[in-house]
């Protein structure tokens, strides 16, 4: 009796070693992390999650799509990139559940890297004199406008319809001094400015591929620590990309 007892405890430990083995062997970083790591020569980058998914019943794959604006050098013009799908874990899907549109990382010019949570844009453009200026509308208010050779950061930003005015900025930067995310003010409807659900992302990406109403009955599940292979996360591949010389 004893001697099975003990058969079965080494079985059930060499079982215990087999799965921690195989789970450390088959860890992938964030594709978010290899990009920081592939970008390191560029001059400034800022990584937005451009859009999100959640697929299967029983077993569920998470992606998320981004969008990249890159400089190579600091007199080259930004770029934008936006990627293919990539399988990311259920921790890292739930940590930007509420982050869809907004800035994840970024590099500035200084080459500080961060991963604040802000919205589009504000990391390294919003608040640059290179790139544009603030202005005073008939009503007294001051927002951002770019330069003409930088028109295609306020088409992509959606400026037209939804101004950076620069009370948000000021509270953008009081937030970030103190290490927390920023989504603008709170709107009618109880709704954020930015962000998943938000009026902002809405109106940006009327055809995303996350249903809000998931949102809703996710619970972020900290003990879990899936991986999986999904795609390679090789940033310099399979992008299409846009460049900064729309509307000269």
């Amino acid at each position: 009796m004893i001697f099975k007892l003990m058969k079965s405890v080494s079985v059930f430990l060499f079982m215990l070693f087999l799965l921690s083995s195989c789970g450390s062997s088959n860890y992938e970083k964030n594709p978010v992390d290899i990009f920081i790591r592939d970008m390191t020569d560029l001059h400034t980058y800022t990584i937005m999650l451009y859009d999100m998914r959640e697929e299967g019943t029983f077993f569920k794959n998470y992606e998320h799509q981004y969008r990249i604006i890159k400089q190579a050098t600091a007199e080259a013009k930004p770029e934008e990139t936006i990627t293919p799908w990539y399988e990311v874990s259920d921790r890292f899907f739930d940590q930007h559940i509420n982050d869809m549109g907004m800035e994840i990382a970024a590099k500035n010019a200084e080459g500080n890297v961060s991963k604040s949570v802000s919205p589009p844009g504000y990391s390294n453009y919003v608040g640059n004199s290179r790139y544009g200026s603030w202005q005073t509308g008939a009503n007294g208010n001051s927002f951002w406008a770019f330069y003409g050779q930088y028109a295609f950061l306020s088409s992509m930003l959606n400026l037209a319809t939804f101004p950076i005015r620069r009370s948000y900025y000021n509270d953008y930067r009081s937030y970030r001094s103190r290490g927390r995310p920023y989504y603008g003010p709170t709107l009618s409807g109880n709704r954020r400015a930015y962000g998943t659900g938000s009026a902002y992302t809405t109106a940006a990406k009327p055809n995303t591929n996350w249903r809000t109403s998931r949102s809703s009955s996710r619970s972020f599940r900290s003990g879990s620590r899936t991986t999986r292979s999904g795609s390679r996360y090789n940033s310099s591949s399979s992008m299409r990309s846009r460049g900064g010389g729309f509307g000269k």
